[in-house]
């Protein structure tokens, strides 16, 4: 049997604008809330289920794309004027990443979760 990632919860200050904020950059449907979580289908086996919390440490989510996936979701990201960068300890610089052959950058989310998106 393979190993397959089935959910994750992602602390947030508020789950329902934390997830439909990353509905949108990353273009997926959110349905809204039902119960305890705010839950993302990120794909066929993963979803992201956003809980309110008050105190949390920050995470790191990164999300290996395509280039088509990710040209649109960085059209978003600069659409919307979000913040981002070439490296998780340079998360301002407004520049992409070429490493491996392909293409990246990180950003944060609302909550000061560290986004990656990357290609190669």
């Amino acid at each position: 049997m393979s190993l397959i990632l089935d959910h994750t919860i992602v602390p947030a200050h508020d789950r329902e604008a934390s997830a439909r904020f990353f509905s949108r950059i990353f273009g997926l449907l959110y349905e809204g809330a039902g119960g305890r979580f705010a839950a993302v289908r990120v794909n066929e086996s993963l979803t992201l289920d956003f809980d309110t919390s008050d105190r949390f440490e920050s995470h790191h989510l990164a999300f290996r794309v395509d280039d088509e996936t990710f040209d649109a979701i960085f059209g978003r990201i600069e659409a919307e004027g979000v913040v981002y960068g070439s490296g998780p300890q340079v998360l301002d610089d407004m520049k992409i990443n070429h490493r491996h052959g392909g293409r990246g950058c990180y950003f944060r989310d609302p909550n000061g979760h560290i986004l990656e998106i990357l290609t190669a």
